[in-house]
């Protein structure tokens, strides 16, 4: 009877080392990827909820394994920990199809003869939306995309081409929506940041046109064509990361119930 008690309390504490072990994997990941984020630094936020999670999940399992160490001492500890294990999962689960739901919208277009595609913000989802249009978000945002010199990047690896040369290149969404103008304004191409707006007049229906400015500080920076470039980049993180959820429910889900499989067993012997 003795030794199926020490297996109960041995598996519960195995489980937790792995558990701590798997959390700070997830911190790890978190932090390269946020480290090493596309493009610039102005996508790290997304990778916040995933340093949280790793965060969470080690305290979650360092209480397990306090419990299955100490039950004697601290029976409800395992109480506790079977609780917040529970609630994150169901957190986890929400996220992940919070995450599936917003970065299912939304895409770049296909432009003829253009080795680029066009974005528009009408195409993601509210909520992405939601986030760019918001002043405080977007102001923090275009800061940091004139101060990682996405544009002036742009302009010295082109400066010298051609504007049929440009036009074949394979800018990507940040480059597209925020370094030149939208292609139905007409303005005449002098480089990659700096176009002659001779026959802006002609298409000022498009606020865009109208937003563009010569300035390296504000270029296309305002533009709706920019916020679309930036939630591309941002759709594109988040599908890079959101299998890396799914994967980490299944794990967890998995772990959980052998851990409950376990306490249930702890529980039956002491009655």
């Amino acid at each position: 009877m003795s030794s199926f008690n020490l297996t109960n309390d041995s598996l519960l504490g195995i489980l937790n080392i792995i558990k701590f072990l798997f959390s700070i994997t997830i911190l790890l990941i978190g932090i390269l990827l946020s480290e090493n984020a596309a493009l610039t630094d102005c996508d790290r936020f997304f990778y916040k909820p995933l340093i949280w999670f790793g965060v969470f999940l080690l305290l979650v399992s360092v209480t397990g394994f306090i419990g299955a160490c100490f039950y004697d001492h601290l029976p409800r500890m395992l109480w506790v920990y079977h609780v917040l294990m529970f609630l994150l999962i169901v957190a986890g689960i929400i996220f992940t199809i919070f995450a599936f739901a917003v970065t299912n919208k939304g895409g770049g277009r296909l432009l003829h003869g253009a080795g680029y595609k066009v974005y528009r913000l009408g195409d993601y989802s509210n909520w992405l939306q939601n986030r760019v249009n918001n002043n405080r978000n977007w102001n923090k945002i275009k800061t940091c995309l004139v101060e990682s010199k996405v544009c002036s990047d742009l302009y010295s690896k082109y400066w010298d081409v051609s504007f049929n040369k440009f036009h074949q290149k394979p800018l990507n969404p940040i480059q597209t929506g925020c370094c030149k103008p939208p292609n139905g304004c007409g303005f005449t191409y002098v480089n990659p940041t700096r176009w002659v707006e001779d026959n802006w007049q002609v298409y000022c229906e498009n606020p865009d046109c109208k937003a563009w400015e010569n300035d390296q500080n504000i270029l296309c920076y305002n533009c709706e064509s920019c916020k679309a470039g930036v939630l591309d980049n941002i759709k594109h993180s988040w599908k890079k990361v959101r299998w890396f959820y799914v994967i980490c429910q299944m794990l967890l889900i998995i772990m959980y119930a052998v851990g409950c499989f376990a306490f249930r067993n702890k529980l039956i012997d002491e009655s």
